[in-house]
Parts: structure tokens; sequence; C-alpha cells
């Protein structure tokens, strides 16, 4: 067992999680949302996406958001970008971390970004190249790492074959991606361990959605094998496009309870977390997907 001791959360709520919903949250709100995400502790929160407003108009706002970020040398604000016209728009909204998206399945690169996985990395070594000369950092999320769905069960040399070329490239950590959620804790481990032979462990980050109710399961499953990056959502925000109906992220909350029972320390407090939580479930008129959440919450109307 390599369990590991400390564990980074990447928060992707407000970007992955809100993108995904089909309320457009104001760029005051967005921000509130952030600050109180970071007095929860919280020190890596994805803050936009440089995307096409016309294809994610929940992100249109991003430069806005961007700009209201404290500057500080231990807090990171990734941004997403699909091309170098959406890098370019990052580096002018004053970004100093971005994040690029490929896939593991040739189908789903085809439909999600319009060209095949060949030609995705070309485009992504030009984005690259031209980050590191604007000094900086890039992180990759390879998607369908554990299914697809229209190509259905993915072979593990595919997914090893496209995070290796990425972290070749220069990206300093890689998020494995269960996009539609059908990874169960065995080929999580299969995955990880594979995918481990050719990059190290603590460069490898997971992000699960909780389609089939798998993603805690595979996240203490992949935990024994010493990640110890994990991207979660608070308040479980985001839906799973490709599973109609499905949940999507995993919540926030829920991962730093099972961490916490664990034993691992994480710098956050998960209260503040629920709170943020309820506070931009408010503004969504919903309710936390987080089992977590919901727990604690009950508890504090009694």
């Amino acid at each position: 067992m390599n369990r590991p001791k400390n564990v980074k959360i990447v928060e992707v709520g407000v970007r992955d999680g809100l993108q995904n919903e089909k309320q457009i949250i104001p760029t005051d709100v967005k921000v509130t949302l952030i600050q109180q995400l970071l007095d929860a502790g919280l020190t890596t929160i994805e803050a936009g996406s440089f995307v096409s407003p016309k294809w994610v108009p929940q992100m249109a706002d991003s430069a806005a958001v961007m700009t209201q970020l404290p500057n500080a040398s231990n807090l990171s604000f990734p941004v997403l970008v699909p091309n170098e016209k959406g890098l370019h728009a990052a580096i002018e909204a004053g970004a100093k971390h971005i994040a690029i998206f490929a896939a593991a399945s040739e189908t789903f690169s085809q439909r999600n970004i319009n060209c095949s996985i060949k030609d995705s990395l070309l485009r992504y070594e030009k984005v690259i190249d031209l980050a590191k000369q604007n000094d900086m950092s890039v992180r990759a999320y390879v998607s369908c790492v554990l299914g697809c769905p229209y190509e259905g069960d993915i072979q593990r040399s595919a997914v090893v074959d496209v995070a290796s070329q990425l972290y070749d490239m220069g990206c300093y950590e890689i998020s494995l991606g269960d996009t539609i959620g059908v990874g169960t804790p065995l080929n999580a481990q299969h995955l990880i361990t594979d995918v481990s032979n050719h990059i190290a462990t603590d460069k490898l980050a997971v992000h699960f959605h909780d389609t089939y109710g798998q993603a805690i399961a595979n996240i203490f499953a992949c935990l024994e094998l010493g990640v110890q990056i994990i991207d979660s959502s608070v308040a479980g925000l985001g839906g799973c496009p490709y599973a109609p109906g499905a949940a999507g992220n995993v919540a926030t909350e829920d991962v730093l309870y099972l961490l916490q029972g664990l034993g691992i320390d994480t710098g956050i407090d998960l209260n503040a977390v629920v709170n943020a939580g309820e506070f931009i479930c408010h503004q969504l008129s919903m309710k936390p997907r987080s089992k977590v959440a919901q727990a604690i919450l009950a508890k504090q109307d009694q």
C-alpha cells in the first residue's frame, strides 16, 4: 500500500462544474465562490475557460473573473484553453496556469474538438511551446480513460500513449478523466499501474464522474497506489453531458470526508467547503449533490 500522507485537491467546480449547469452565473458570484473556496483552504481552483462564448456562454466572463483574483505564489488558477487563440486570450487576461484537453478515444476527439487525436496533439505542441515562452505552466486532461460514449471500452495502451505524449511535451500534471463515469476500482487501478510505468505517480491526477456511484470507491482505489492529486467539484456541480440525467463530477465535500477518514491531510476545512457549496447552489436554485454536504447541512438545520 502506497497511500499518500497528503493530497492536493484541484477544485474544478467554478469551471467544469458551472459550464455544465444551464444557468449563467454572474461574474461577482463566481469571484465570491472562489474567495470562499480559498478561505476554506483550497489553493488550486480552475477559474474559467477561454473557449468560444458561442459554444460555452457560461464561461464568457472568464477574463473578467481573472482580473479579480488574488495574486499569490501559493495559489493557482488554471484556465482551460482549446487552441492558440484561447491561449492568447488567457495571456491577455493575465493567466499563469493553463489546462489543455485531449482524448484517448478517436471518436470522442473528433466529436468534441473536431480533429483526430494526432492532430490535437500537434495543436497542443504549439500551445505548450507558446505557453512556456510566456512563463505559463500547462496541465493536461485526458478524457475517456475508462470508457467512451461512442466506442465503449478504451484500451489502456491508448491512454498511456496520449498521456505520455502530453507529459513529454512539457505538461507538469496529467489528469486522467473518467468522462462518462463507467470506471470501477479494479480497472481504475489497472489504468494507474499502466500509466505510472511511464509517468511518475505524483504527476498523475484522477478526475472521476459519479454516473454509476463509483467515484469515491475509484478514488480510494487510486489512493492505495499512491495517487495524490484529485480533481473534484464543490457541491458536485456539473452534469455529465454524455450520460443524460446522470450525476457528473465527484463532489469535493465527499472526497474531503473520505480523506479525513483515512487520516490524509489536505489543509482544507470541510465545513467551509460545505458552506461555499450551499452558497453557489442557492444561486442555482438547487440543492448540493454532495451526500456529505446534505448530511452536514441537515444537522445544522436541527
